[in-house]
């Protein structure tokens, strides 16, 4: 395996391919907002969302589409002009998680979707609490890849063999307890939804180059990588079409109420 890299380099390797991003990225099953709502414990109607970390705009332009009043925040340049030209009618505010410039409980939804591994979390969550309202939720969920599947586990395994290591894998699994070990009595929630996309070969590629594991790594070691990967993955899907198989992954904590 390779040496890590600072999380920092990670986190900045999205600006290189933001385009990509916002192009082969994959959505959200219409079953995690059901299960959102579940949590919140009422519609994402006329809820005032908080979305951080918002990329190009997937799960926000989501949580609008189901009525919410969503604000998104992005700290990279890239992917917030992709957010703008994908959604330009959508609030965009350019901080992170760990210093939010609103004020004091005023969101009832505060979400990350794919991003909140890139925060610190002793300052993340405390800022969180501070903008929801009493009784408010955070929302953190992740499409991670299936590896109870053979083809997956195998490719996870040659990924994870040649690419620099960030030490955030583990987060999505590790949430809840990273969540209930930082002292604020707050109790997470687990749950986890299987969903299943079909795209082209190109597509699932372009996607696996979008990931920090690869885009962080310079053309002439990423392309022979992903060339490596077009082989293995056409003869395990010689019609052209992936199935890539995912499971979100999502926790949950309610605020404390008043």
């Amino acid at each position: 395996m390779t040496s890590p890299l600072p999380h920092s380099a990670h986190a900045r390797s999205f600006d290189a391919v933001a385009t990509e991003y916002a192009a082969s990225r994959p959505s959200y099953p219409p079953e995690l907002f059901e299960l959102i709502e579940s949590r919140v414990g009422h519609s994402l109607a006329d809820t005032e969302i908080l979305d951080i970390g918002a990329g190009t705009g997937i799960a926000s332009q989501l949580l609008n589409q189901h009525g919410a009043r969503v604000t998104a925040v992005e700290p990279s340049e890239p992917m917030a002009c992709q957010l703008n030209i994908a959604h330009p009618g959508l609030p965009l505010v350019r901080a992170d998680g760990d210093a939010l410039p609103f004020g004091d409980h005023h969101f009832d939804l505060v979400t990350y979707a794919q991003s909140w591994h890139w925060t610190e979390p002793a300052r993340s969550v405390p800022e969180a609490l501070r903008v929801l309202r009493p009784g408010g939720t955070l929302a953190l969920w992740w499409n991670t890849p299936d590896e109870s599947k053979d083809w997956i586990r195998a490719q996870w395994e040659r990924i994870s063999a040649a690419t620099p290591d960030h030490g955030l894998s583990d987060v999505p699994e590790n949430a809840a307890a990273i969540l209930g070990g930082l002292g604020l009595g707050i109790e997470p929630v687990r749950d986890e939804i299987r969903w299943t996309r079909s795209v082209p070969v190109d597509t699932h590629l372009d996607n696996l180059a979008t990931l920090s594991l690869f885009s962080v790594l310079p053309p002439e070691d990423r392309t022979p990588l992903i060339d490596a990967e077009r082989e293995a993955v056409c003869a395990e899907f010689p019609d052209g079409i992936v199935a890539e198989e995912y499971v979100v992954r999502l926790t949950s904590v309610r605020a404390p109420d008043a």
